[in-house]
């Protein structure tokens, strides 16, 4: 039978396989995997196959097959060609590298042309608006100075805990997934209201017309307390978030920031209060998950783009503040993010740097946070960075 639909996923790591990667393939699309980690594209290709596993009470395996895998550093002329003839680019490489991976989606574009109808691009990123970041990116190569895009480019909310995969090989060489049975893949209908084109038949996405309350709801409980529960239990040596939870100060902390954004997003966004409970006690049992042995230091890496201004802590924070309403529990959370120490993460080698830099604590509160003085929310802030600080001073 001829192919007639095919989606491009630029990042072949765990949510590339495990969440997005299965779905586009479920959903019936010839799918051409891209990645710069060529022990991955030759384990790809190789095997031909893989498995996920959902784990839980009633564990589901998901065999993963009828894909290619393409190296965009090595093969990037294929790649060009692929995402050319493509109906979905999808990425999964991390917020901060979207701009890495522009030129290869602009060359992509540029060879398309505009007369072969629209090209969907969604960005699956943990990061408001991130497929806007990826187009502005695009939108800078000088290949497409001046040049109509045939692409539609479409923000979305995705979520699924994927733990550390240290110990998974299945059958597979090392490519199977093991991730939660929950998942919510939310993408915005109206960027397609100018195109010819409809959204893309696409296996567990749900469409909206607005975004946001879906975005912040998922950002600001389940990364919120996911990450509450990693710094802190990281500073109290604990190691896994399930056991983090079950200290009784942990999950103090962690009852505390949901308390608090909680209120944010019942008053913003008219959710219903009994619901919203409901919401934040599933999503406390799903991070709780004793067949997901997460770890504290996994979900407390990159703490520099988790203090950022409209991220987990600042965002509902920051909002609040504009409210009057008090956020004692969320700038705790900010105090143990900075004291995460991790030497094998980038993001916790540079924070380090800053905080021994001898930048002033209301510099280093716009440098990490982003935070203008003006903000009813920066005098607090400012306060925990300086804390910090005079503690880091005391231990020298």
């Amino acid at each position: 039978m001829a192919v007639t639909k095919r989606a491009v996923h630029i990042g072949a790591g765990k949510i590339g396989r495990g969440f997005v990667g299965q779905f586009l393939v479920a959903s019936g699309y010839e799918l051409t995997f891209v990645d710069v980690d060529d022990r991955v594209v030759s384990a790809l290709n190789e095997a031909g196959r893989f498995v996920v596993h959902e784990v839980g009470e009633m564990p589901v395996e998901h065999l993963v097959h009828g894909f290619r895998a393409l190296n965009s550093k090595t093969d990037r002329e294929r790649v060009v060609q692929a995402i050319a003839a493509a109906d979905v680019v999808t990425t999964a490489v991390g917020a901060r590298t979207l701009p890495l991976v522009a030129p290869v989606i602009a060359e992509g574009l540029a060879a398309r042309g505009t007369d072969r109808g629209d090209v969907t691009i969604v960005a699956c990123e943990n990061a408001f608006n991130a497929t806007d970041s990826l187009h502005a990116s695009i939108r800078r190569a000088p290949i497409l100075e001046d040049r109509d895009i045939a692409a539609v480019f479409a923000n979305c909310a995705i979520d699924r805990i994927v733990p550390d995969q240290s110990g998974v090989l299945g059958q597979s060489g090392g490519l199977d997934v093991v991730l939660e049975p929950f998942y919510e893949w939310v993408i915005e209908r109206t960027p397609f209201a100018d195109s010819d084109a409809e959204p893309p038949a696409i296996e567990g996405v749900t469409w909206v017309d607005d975004l946001q309350p879906f975005v912040e709801r998922k950002l600001y409980t389940v990364n919120t307390a996911h990450a509450t529960a990693a710094y802190h239990g990281t500073v109290r040596g604990i190691r896994l978030i399930r056991e983090a939870l079950e200290d009784h100060d942990v999950r103090a902390e962690v009852d505390g920031v949901l308390a608090e954004t909680t209120e944010l997003l019942v008053a913003k966004h008219g959710f219903d209060r009994t619901e919203h409970a409901r919401y934040v006690a599933a999503n406390l049992s799903r991070i709780a998950n004793p067949h997901l042995p997460d770890t504290t230091v996994r979900v407390g890496r990159n703490p520099l783009r988790k203090l950022g201004r409209r991220e987990r802590f600042v965002g509902p924070a920051a909002q609040l503040a504009e409210r009057g309403v008090p956020v004692d529990h969320l700038l705790g959370a900010v105090r143990v993010a900075l004291a995460f120490d991790d030497q094998d993460d980038p993001e916790s080698v540079e924070l380090h740097a800053l905080l021994r830099s001898g930048a002033t604590a209301h510099a280093l509160t716009e440098i990490l946070t982003g935070l203008m003085e003006s903000h009813p929310l920066f005098p607090a802030v400012r306060d925990v960075v300086a804390e910090v600080l005079q503690h880091q001073a005391a231990d020298v």
